[in-house]
């Protein structure tokens, strides 16, 4: 058990080089057993997470969790902690720098009490009825909950990656924020109230 505790304990190096960032944001996790439970993160980095959770992993045990604002993480338990336990993320190079970039947003957005759906006045559209497109081309069809010139909150069945590109009909953004029935995006630029009225007017679509 000990030598299993060594093999995936980060090393100092890697705990260097991972700014660890304190949020509180919550999710899910299933462990090998296949049994979820709900969890909440202490403080991440793009190579650690630290749950808070009734049902606590073994070290070595491997773990996948949900978590709001971030989405899909895999890693393996590290150590156990009072109220829960600590685990690595095991991901590319790639993914970790974007979770690097997830934590900014998340630690700065905690910090100044701004998320972003409070920096403009939002309505709801007259023709609520949108496609969401990925940058593979990808389309799928959304009812826009509500709208401002700098975001939208919309429902959707599919759940994109947090960071990701998306166009919102003709407005080009990023997905900033899961939530049950749908999710937030921000605007690339701010809008003009013209340029929405004319995208999300009750004009037929075709």
């Amino acid at each position: 058990m000990r030598s299993a505790a060594i093999n995936y304990a980060p090393s100092t190096a890697e705990r260097r080089n991972f700014q660890r960032v304190r949020v509180k944001i919550y999710g899910r996790f299933m462990l090998e057993d296949r049994t979820e439970h709900p969890c909440q993160v202490m403080d991440m980095s793009p190579g650690n997470v630290s749950l808070r959770t009734d049902r606590i992993g073994q070290p070595g045990e491997k773990v996948i969790a949900y978590i709001d604002h971030i989405g899909r993480v895999e890693g393996v338990v590290t150590r156990t902690l009072q109220d829960g336990f600590a685990m690595t993320v095991v991901a590319s190079d790639r993914k970790k720098d974007k979770l690097a970039a997830q934590l900014t947003w998340l630690a700065n957005k905690h910090e100044l009490d701004l998320p972003e759906d409070r920096r403009h006045e939002r309505v709801a559209p007259r023709n609520p009825m949108s496609v969401l497109q990925l940058t593979d081309g990808r389309q799928y069809e959304c009812r826009i909950i509500d709208l401002s010139l700098s975001g939208a909150a919309i429902e959707i069945d599919v759940r994109p990656a947090i960071g990701i590109q998306v166009t919102l009909g003709t407005m080009r953004g990023q997905i900033v924020r899961h939530f049950e029935d749908g999710l937030a995006i921000e605007f690339a630029v701010i809008q003009r109230p013209e340029t929405l009225d004319s995208e999300f007017s009750d004009k037929p679509r075709s």
